[in-house]
């Protein structure tokens, strides 16, 4: 090689060798500073942190208290005393001390307090390329993290967890940390440490918990709430049982077979009643998940707060009372469960609520082939708020506001005879509930009689499409589908309804227009009595004001309403006047009673979880609970009549309930779509027109 080509060469590699050296000491230097920086974190944060041993050191925390409108009546604490009982690591079942570990930390016994490998699943966790059966925190941390510090994520309560978590496996044995872990993790209504939870849960010591029990407390660390055993989420605690039993496999606590025998044993659960008695509790439940929700569960636990309730006591109390009584009546009926709302129409302040008839018992009878891990059918399923059900002709005035609200009266002529309302090969003949015809009848006659057939000719005539818009406005969110879905049998109750927003609906018409929103509470105040939190709603128009009076008058007129329900049915109360109005499904399997007056909204739905039929309509099963409750609420809020509405007189002799020669359809008079308009003037042009002047012949000549 030459001597110059050879010198270029040295010249290179000393030029790399240098260059590496000098990347060599960047690195050096920033490792090092990252490490005194670490350090210095570490010392700073490190300052003053308790001592980890110290477990029994525990600061008394003020629960926080859920009161009724005056509070004078505390319906519930969350997290007030804590149950818990101290045992020692050898009176603890190794059942349960083993499906903690598998379900927790599987590794704890061969790291030093921190997993690596739960922290790489974590941030998989985090990136969605992992499930979230087992978290990154190891037992260790979660028992300092629970004792000393809080759940924010922040980097300084990470530092000071890491070191914690070091220092307490430097001082105490892995059995001594299991002792202590399983001694103190929540386990939901109010139990802490396994001891108590066996107790509550299974009335048992938990040396004799046996392993299905075991792997249910320790499927209930992930998510006490969510997970309870009384709540609507028991199928996913199941699942996440059968889960750490699976654990058990894996890690060789457990024979595959053995293993499958065990999830299929049923788990009996001590009643709900006898661990965590509450008041009022639907209403409550829904309390404590708007507080979960914006305070969180530490905070709620720790900081005494003062909730004041919407809720009336008395109110509350007659209703459960009503229900109670009611119930071997209906179970006569076959109906097994029972719900009623009650509201401030003026504010949307709900009054009384029962999910179901006892949330302590059962919502159907005995010997029902029905899962108990389908949260329906349990009952502690609230159906008042999350029981979406077909409410029949309850849904009907809402139609005819909308069709009040277009130009028709009271007045306008209906005919009420057989007509087949199918288009195409189907066809769609609706019938009355007593299977009869009455030929011409006004709008007020065939709602206050809720007949069936020219209400059918109503949603036509108003449109599906602008009377599903209507009755969303009335706050009504779960008839979702399209209008082609549901068809002219919506005005029957073809969609499906919440009790809670129809009972909220029909206030609409109490306040003559005016919507608000359903409310749990008042005011919320800090352990220094503070209002940290008001809740005022304003009312909103949504509709106009003579609709309301018409419907009013009518749903409150006893006379128009007697052909159909008699002079002293359970919607009439002679000193008062109330509007009322039934539902029944096609099937008898729902049966519903709503009434109001200017301060009072009031629904009762009766029927049984899995939809089997009853043996009566709303008005006989859901009218007398209606009834009895509505007499005692009128005792304490007393009320004005409603306002009569004006006479409306139009230009269509039709629209005004005059019948004319010759005898048409009123679809030969208008034009639907603008029924003040002129006249229509091709009627066949309309599809309905020849099968709704057919039915009108085939009456008058048969």
């Amino acid at each position: 090689m030459p001597i110059r080509e050879y010198q270029r060469k040295i010249f290179k590699e000393n030029k790399l060798r240098k260059r590496f050296k000098k990347i060599f000491k960047i690195c050096l230097l920033f490792f090092l500073f990252c490490s005194l920086f670490v350090v210095f974190l570490f010392f700073y944060y490190g300052r003053e942190l308790p001592r980890p041993e110290k477990f029994t050191e525990r600061q008394l925390f003020q629960p926080t208290k859920i009161f009724d409108r005056t509070g004078e009546v505390l319906l519930y604490q969350i997290y007030g005393e804590e149950k818990r009982e101290v045992v020692p690591l050898e009176k603890i079942s190794k059942n349960i001390q083993q499906a903690v570990i598998v379900a927790e930390d599987a590794n704890f016994y061969n790291h030093f307090g921190l997993d690596f490998k739960g922290i790489i699943r974590a941030i998989l966790n985090d990136l969605k390329l992992a499930n979230r059966s087992q978290g990154g925190s190891t037992i260790t941390q979660q028992l300092i993290r629970s004792s000393f510090l809080t759940n924010e994520k922040t980097v300084e309560r990470k530092i000071k967890e890491i070191i914690l978590t070091l220092e307490l496996e430097r001082r105490v044995s892995k059995d001594q940390i299991l002792e202590f872990y399983l001694n103190q993790v929540p386990f939901g209504s109010n139990c802490y440490g396994v001891q108590s939870a066996s107790k509550a849960y299974f009335k048992k010591d938990i040396s004799d918990i046996t392993i299905p029990e075991a792997a249910i407390l320790a499927s209930l660390i992930q998510a006490p709430s969510y997970l309870s055993p009384y709540g609507e989420n028991f199928e996913d605690l199941l699942n996440r049982k059968n889960y750490v039993i699976d654990r058990l496999v894996k890690t060789n606590y457990l024979e595959e077979e053995e293993a499958e025998n065990f999830k299929k044993v049923v788990v009996n659960f001590t009643p709900l009643k006898e661990i965590n008695p509450f008041e009022a509790p639907f209403f409550v439940l829904e309390v404590k998940n708007y507080l979960f929700k914006n305070y969180g569960e530490n905070y709620l636990k720790q900081n005494g707060l003062k909730v004041y309730t919407t809720l009336d006591w008395d109110l509350q109390s007659t209703a459960e009372e009503i229900i109670n009584e009611s119930e071997e009546r209906n179970e006569n009926f076959n109906a097994f469960n029972s719900s009623l709302v009650a509201l401030d129409p003026n504010n949307g302040q709900i009054l009384a609520i029962i999910g179901s008839k006892d949330y302590f018992g059962k919502a159907f009878p005995e010997g029902c082939k029905v899962s108990r891990n389908e949260c329906l059918f349990s009952p502690q399923f609230n159906v008042a708020v999350l029981g979406k059900r077909q409410p029949g002709s309850a849904l009907k005035p809402f139609v005819y506001s909308t069709a009040f609200n277009k130009g028709f009266t009271p007045k306008t002529i209906l005919w009420d005879v057989e007509t087949n309302f199918g288009l195409g090969e189907d066809d769609y003949i609706p019938n009355n509930y007593d299977q009869k015809y009455r030929g011409p009848v006004s709008l007020k006659q065939a709602l206050s009689q809720s007949l069936n057939i020219p209400s059918v000719k109503l949603i036509y005539l108003v449109g599906i499409e602008e009377s599903l818009s209507m009755i969303e406005k009335f706050g009504i969110t779960t008839l979702t589908e399209s209008p082609l879905y549901y068809g002219l049998p919506l005005v029957l109750g073809g969609g499906e309804i919440t009790l809670l927003e129809m009972t909220s609906a029909y206030g609409v018409f109490a306040t003559e227009g005016y919507k608000t929103t359903p409310s749990y509470i008042l005011r919320i105040e800090n352990n220094k009595g503070e209002i940290i939190e008001e809740f005022k709603k304003e009312p909103k128009k949504i509709l106009k004001t003579e609709p309301c009076r018409i419907i009013n008058d009518i749903l409150s007129d006893n006379i128009s309403r007697t052909p159909t329900f008699g002079p002293n049915s359970p919607l009439y109360f002679p000193n008062y006047q109330v509007a009322s109005k039934t539902g029944t499904t096609q099937n008898l399997s729902d049966a519903w009673t709503f009434g109001y007056t200017p301060s009072m909204t009031v629904g009762v739905w009766v029927g049984n979880n899995n939809n089997n039929s009853t043996l009566q309509p709303g008005v006989v099963l859901a009218g007398p609970i209606f009834h009895q409750f509505m007499e005692k609420a009128l005792e304490k809020y007393p009320t004005n009549n409603f306002i009569i509405p004006e006479e409306i007189e139009t230009e269509k002799p039709v629209l005004n309930g005059e019948i004319q020669e010759p005898i048409h359809s009123i679809l030969y008079y208008i034009k639907k779509e603008d029924p003040l308009g002129i006249y229509n003037l091709i009627p066949d042009n309309d599809p309905q027109f020849f099968r709704w002047e057919k039915g009108i012949e085939k009456y008058i000549n048969p």
